[in-house]
């Protein structure tokens, strides 16, 4: 089935990009097919050893520069052809998407820290944390679903990770237990659930399902999940907050909420790919000008999927207004 955009997301995307050229560039990728890529897992096997073991498949295989575990495939594979080796099997390496590696890459989790993946599943964020602490510290790993939790749990087994508890619960119900307990977090990551609007190339049928309406549903329920977070953090801990959409409801317009009710700081932030800043205004609503220091990703800038983040770091525990 062939779909396409509604004329509204057409309208909105060019709101965003602004330039004519960068519009029909955005939807031209849009029809494209994504190059697959992986994450080399250090706990089991180094980056060297791995594209030793690859060699034998023929796949031409392109490293990250400053980041040897990541590794994107050049050629067309056939499909599924990824997922079906023995390496995968064993755990060496976790099929994941390059944006959706970045919020680790910012947030840095190490043996001290507690960190806590509100929304894990399926688990790519919160291995890729294990593999930086070294399978040390501590990570509450939490998602909403027995079967998300149970590819979770899977993919934990898989790739040999002992430092992380798994939890079944609603977030904003886990964040409250948390709090009551008076537990908190040096490192925190909510990767909402969202509209998906960045991820179009795989999934096209976000185009039938798309709806402003859906848009404005999210970003209420994301507002609440990331308060809930920001509040079991500990003071001078940092979280990052990431959608694989472009909606400014879903995204800036999250960050000024908590802006607006928490002592935070948006903190700047590089990445080993192409990003553009957060917006400072949207359908007249006016952002704080440290959005700028949020990234966006858009597919056609890297030939990736769509993404975006915040870090966001706690100064105090003061809630405005009270």
């Amino acid at each position: 089935m062939n779909y396409e955009p509604k004329p509204l997301f057409v309208e909105r995307m060019h709101l965003l990009l602004k330039d004519e050229e960068d519009l029909k560039k955005f939807f031209e990728f849009a029809k494209t097919k994504t190059k697959k890529s992986f994450r080399v897992n250090t706990l089991r096997i180094s980056p060297d050893k791995l594209i030793g073991r690859l060699k034998k498949y023929n796949w031409r295989l392109k490293q990250i520069e400053g980041y040897p575990e990541i590794i994107q495939v050049q050629n067309e594979l056939e499909p599924g052809e990824i997922g079906k080796t023995q390496e995968h099997l064993l755990g060496y390496y976790y099929i994941q998407e390059i944006t959706s590696m970045m919020p680790i890459i910012v947030l840095q989790p190490d043996a001290g820290d507690t960190f806590l993946d509100l929304c894990a599943s399926p688990g790519s964020k919160t291995t890729q944390a294990a593999a930086k602490m070294n399978n040390q510290g501590t990570i509450i790993a939490n998602d909403v679903s027995i079967g998300r939790i149970t590819i979770l749990s899977s993919n934990l087994e898989k790739c040999g990770i002992t430092n992380t508890i798994t939890t079944l619960h609603d977030g904003l119900e886990l964040c409250n237990r948390l709090k009551r307990l008076d537990y908190n977090f040096s490192k925190i990551l909510v990767d909402a659930p969202c509209s998906g609007e960045g991820n179009i190339r795989l999934s096209p049928r976000t185009y039938l399902e798309w709806s402003e309406g859906m848009l404005e549903r999210f970003g209420k329920k994301q507002k609440k999940l990331a308060s809930s977070a920001l509040e079991l953090l500990k003071v001078g801990g940092e979280m990052i907050y990431s959608t694989c959409t472009h909606a400014p409801e879903e995204n800036e317009e999250v960050i000024q909420h908590l802006i607006d009710n928490y002592d935070i700081e948006i903190q700047g932030v590089k990445l080993p790919i192409k990003t553009r800043e957060g917006i400072l205004e949207w359908r007249g609503k006016k952002f704080d000008k440290n959005m700028i220091n949020c990234k966006r990703i858009y597919h056609h800038d890297n030939n990736m999927e769509g993404f975006f983040l915040c870090k966001i770091k706690k100064l105090s525990d003061k809630i405005k207004g009270e």
